[in-house]
């Protein structure tokens, strides 16, 4: 068998070296020569698995590493029989912790506590499910706008359109697929006239797909809006990110708001498992026992420190998202286009390690009961210390 490969897939070698050849490429390079005589094609987002790439190839399997899979034309490979698999929900966890870091980091600049904002959450999947839950067990008030959804489950009071959410949020969380076609699209969602609605002080997060939001207009919103606060984790016209807006926006980072070590894990383990049941392969490989131990394994808190202290230090400690801004305005800014894509794609490729909350243990020595449910919402280990 020949398995052709991004070559950032983590332990790609470890989970399919063993089945054949494996051809390990940078996702944005691969083409149509590299397929010819492969039998699976492995992605990440950066591969657009398109008619022209696949239609001269032995392909019988793709597989993508990731939850969205608007990279993939799955008409097209359904039309010739080509098996097709994801990885629906494997950076959910790391997305909302990435939302997470950014509301902390803001909160303390701008001296507000989250329970005194309403969040509103466009799109309520995998991410926008879990970031819910989360801000309801933090005691958050969240609201949620996602018809397809509604359609399917019934309304019950828990889902708004989009014009009421931006009447009444203070935070506003995006995390729906890209569409441009169906009763919903969700290109460009957010145009001049929905951006200019935002309350005053509104703080707007992207980490779903940068054309939900129109670039172009967030950008001379910004030029007249002071007063709002913009966080994007994804960019309209990827690889390339408009410098003017990075200059303009609070937070910027390079699209790897999923990117902890255990989300691409996961992901593997999906892709592994789906392309081994297709081939009729034994599933050898377990992931959790060849995945790295994390470098920060626990931390201990005692009676006395603030509440608001005691969570940040946990969640800077797992991830203080000023390092990932800071790298990307580095990174890019004073540079040509052509020379900005490659940078912004470096900087994925080589995104330092980032575990997640749960990989932490907490131990709370004499600390109040709601310091304890607190950072089991946030997902950490809490194991009190006698």
């Amino acid at each position: 068998m020949k398995i052709v490969a991004d070559e950032n897939i983590p332990l790609l070698m470890e989970c399919f070296g063993a089945m054949g050849e494996v051809v390990a490429l940078p996702g944005r390079s691969i083409s149509p020569e590299d397929l010819q005589d492969a039998d699976a094609l492995l992605v990440r987002s950066v591969t657009k698995v398109s008619r022209q790439l696949v239609e001269n190839s032995s392909l019988k399997f793709v597989g993508t590493a990731t939850a969205g899979f608007d990279h993939i034309d799955r008409k097209y490979l359904a039309s010739r029989g080509i098996a097709f698999s994801h990885a629906p929900g494997c950076n959910a966890t790391a997305v909302v912790e990435y939302v997470l870091a950014a509301l902390d980091i803001l909160a303390e600049r701008d001296g507000f506590q989250l329970r005194e904002r309403k969040v509103g959450i466009i799109g309520k999947g995998q991410v926008g499910g879990r970031l819910y839950q989360t801000m309801a067990r933090l005691g958050v008030e969240v609201c949620a706008c996602d018809p397809l959804l509604e359609l399917k489950e019934g309304n019950g009071g828990r889902f708004v359109s989009v014009d009421k959410l931006i009447e009444c949020s203070d935070v506003i969380c995006l995390h729906t697929p890209l569409t441009v076609d169906g009763p919903y699209p969700t290109h460009h969602l957010l145009g001049e006239q929905q951006l200019q609605a935002m309350k005053p002080g509104t703080v707007l997060i992207n980490a779903g797909r940068g054309a939900v939001i129109d670039n172009t207009a967030l950008k001379h919103c910004l030029r007249e809006r002071e007063d709002l606060t913009v966080v994007l984790d994804v960019w309209e016209y990827e690889p390339d990110a408009d410098p003017e807006l990075i200059a303009r926006i609070d937070i910027a980072t390079p699209h790897i708001a999923g990117y902890s070590l255990d989300a691409k894990i996961r992901g593997t383990e999906m892709i592994y498992k789906a392309l081994c049941q297709y081939f009729g392969l034994p599933a050898r490989v377990r992931l959790p026992a060849i995945t790295p131990l994390p470098v920060l394994k626990q931390m201990k808190f005692s009676e006395g420190m603030t509440f608001s202290t005691t969570c940040s230090i946990a969640i800077r400690a797992i991830y203080d998202i000023r390092r990932d801004d800071a790298m990307m305005r580095k990174g890019l800014m004073g540079f040509e286009e052509s020379q900005r894509k490659v940078k912004f794609d470096l900087l994925r490729k080589n995104y330092p390690e980032r575990r997640e909350f749960s990989t932490l243990r907490v131990e709370l020595k004499n600390c109040a009961p709601a310091l304890v449910n607190v950072f089991q919402a946030l997902q950490f280990k809490v194991g009190d210390e006698l």
